[in-house]
C-alpha cells in the first residue's frame, strides 16, 4: 500500500513537472527573443528582469542568464540575482506540494536576488571577463529555431500521427482525468486541483496542436526523455527516504535538536550543480519535518543544473557566484531561524 502511494505521488509530481516545463518551453519559443530585449537597459533593469527570469520554474531561465553572461550581455550581479531567485526544476515540485509557500518564497527570492545582484556589482564594479568559443549547448536545446504551429494546419499532424505524439496525448488525457476525478493530486475541488487540471489541459492542447519540430525537439527529446525519468527517480527516492525516516526516526525532533547543523548541510548540498538533491529538503518541509529557514537557504544556494554551462566556461565565476549564494543563503536562513526560535 505504501509502495503504491509512493509511486502514485511520484508519478503525479513528475507528470505535473513535465506539463509545466512543456508550457514554459512553448511560451519561450512563441515569444521569440522578447526576453533578450527586456534585459537591455540599465543595470537595475537587468537585476529585476534577471531575478524574474530566474524565478520561472525549471532550468530555462538559468540557462538563458548564463549564456547572456558568457556573451557579456549581463553583469555578474545580474547573474547572481537570477541564480538566487531560481530553484530549478524543484520549484515545479514545490508548486505541486506546497503551492502557497512556493509562491510567497519565490516573491521573497526575487527581492533578495535583486538586492544581492546590486551588492555584487557594487563590489565587483565591472563585467566579468570570460573566455568562450561557442554558445552553451544547453541553451540550444531550449531555444531551437522552430515554430509553435504547423504550417499545414493541426490536422496534418495526425495524418498519420506519430506514435510518440499519440502516447503523449493519451498519457495527458489519463493525467487530466485522474486529476479531475481525484485519483491523484488534491482530493478536494479547491484552487490547487483546478490549477492542476487547467495546466494539464494546456499541456494536452500543446501536445495535440504543436508543430512537429516543437514536439520533437522541445517536448519529446528534451522534457520527456531527459527530465521526466530523472525527476521521477529523484522524487521517488526522496519520498522513499522520507517514508523510511518517518517510520524509524522522529525527523521533526532530529531537525529541531540539530537545526543549525541541518542549515549548514542544506547550504552545502545546494552547491551541487544538479537538480534532485534539493528535493529532499522540499519533501521534508512538505511533511512538516523541516523549518522554512532551511528550505529558504537551500533554495537560495541551489540553482538546479542551470550553472553547469558556466562551470564549463569559467570555473572562477562559478565559484564566485556559488560563494555569494552560500553567504546570502546562510545569512538569510540563520536570521529567519533565529527570529522563529
Amino acid at each position: 500500500m505504501i509502495v503504491l502511494q509512493l509511486l502514485q505521488k511520484s508519478l503525479m509530481i513528475s507528470l505535473f513537472v513535465a506539463v509545466m516545463m512543456l508550457v514554459v518551453e512553448y511560451v519561450n519559443v512563441w515569444s521569440g527573443g522578447s526576453i533578450t530585449r527586456l534585459l537591455q537597459g540599465s543595470r537595475f533593469r537587468q537585476y529585476v528582469v534577471a531575478a524574474l527570469l530566474g524565478a520561472t520554474p525549471g532550468c530555462l531561465g538559468a540557462f538563458v542568464l548564463v549564456t547572456l553572461h558568457i556573451q557579456r550581455g549581463i553583469t555578474l550581479g545580474a547573474l547572481v540575482a537570477g541564480m538566487i531567485a531560481t530553484s530549478g526544476d524543484e520549484m515545479f515540485v514545490m508548486l505541486a506540494l506546497v503551492p502557497r509557500t512556493a509562491l510567497l518564497m519565490t516573491a521573497g527570492l526575487v527581492v533578495i536576488g535583486i538586492l544581492a545582484g546590486w551588492g555584487t556589482d557594487a563590489i565587483v564594479g565591472v563585467f566579468s571577463h570570460i573566455d568562450h568559443e561557442d554558445c552553451c549547448h544547453f541553451i540550444e536545446e531550449h531555444t531551437a529555431d522552430c515554430a509553435c504551429f504547423p504550417e499545414k494546419g493541426v490536422l496534418s499532424l495526425w495524418r498519420p500521427p506519430r506514435p510518440e505524439r499519440v502516447a503523449a496525448a493519451l498519457g495527458l488525457v489519463v493525467f487530466v482525468v485522474s486529476l479531475a476525478t481525484g485519483w491523484i493530486g488534491p482530493e478536494d475541488w479547491d484552487w490547487e486541483r483546478i490549477a492542476f487540471v487547467v495546466v494539464g489541459s494546456m499541456g494536452l492542447l500543446i501536445v495535440v496542436s504543436a508543430s512537429e519540430d516543437f514536439f520533437r525537439e522541445h517536448f519529446w527529446s528534451h522534457v520527456a526523455r531527459k527530465h521526466v525519468p530523472r525527476l521521477f527517480l529523484w522524487t521517488l527516492g526522496a519520498l522513499a527516504v522520507i517514508a523510511l525516516v518517518d517510520h524509524f526516526v522522529d525527523a521533526q525532533s532530529v531537525v529541531a535538536d540539530n537545526r543549525w547543523a541541518v542549515l549548514l548541510v542544506a547550504a552545502a548540498v545546494g552547491v551541487i550543480p544538479e537538480s534532485g538533491p534539493h528535493l529532499l529538503f522540499v519533501t521534508l518541509y512538505a511533511s512538516g519535518a523541516m523549518p522554512l529557514s532551511v528550505l529558504l537557504t537551500s533554495s537560495i544556494v541551489q540553482d538546479g543544473h542551470g550553472m553547469l554551462p558556466l562551470l564549463a566556461h569559467s570555473r572562477r565565476d562559478f565559484v564566485v557566484v556559488k560563494a555569494i549564494n552560500v553567504v546570502v543563503g546562510l545569512a538569510i536562513g540563520a536570521a529567519l531561524m533565529a527570529l522563529r526560535h
